[in-house]
């Protein structure tokens, strides 16, 4: 099995590299399809930062399910890419991934 990565980039901030699978996941929380490569145009960035933000919060009141052998939450794996957004956010400009 090979390990995807996914690239968010904008003009805004530094490009933030992800696993595929926690990308995929994240993108789907901010309510855009699994697709890569894909965009956010800068007018829906504000909407995309609150759902996924949302999404966050909502799984971190969840009971957790089994062991996350990982050791890393997905609040603090979503930490760069909300960062990522907010500054896109702030700068009025778009978010591409690939």
């Amino acid at each position: 099995m090979a390990i995807v990565l996914v690239t968010f980039s904008t003009d805004a901030y530094a490009d933030t590299i992800m696993f595929g699978d926690v990308a995929l996941a994240m993108l789907k929380m901010m309510g855009h399809s699994a697709t890569v490569p894909g965009a956010i145009l800068a007018a829906d960035v504000p909407e995309a930062l609150r759902r996924l933000k949302t999404a966050i919060d909502v799984k971190k009141a969840l009971p957790a399910k089994g062991v996350d052998w990982s050791g890393v939450s997905l609040a603090h794996r979503a930490m760069p890419l909300i960062d990522l957004l907010a500054a896109a956010a702030k700068a009025e400009v778009e978010v591409m991934w690939n």
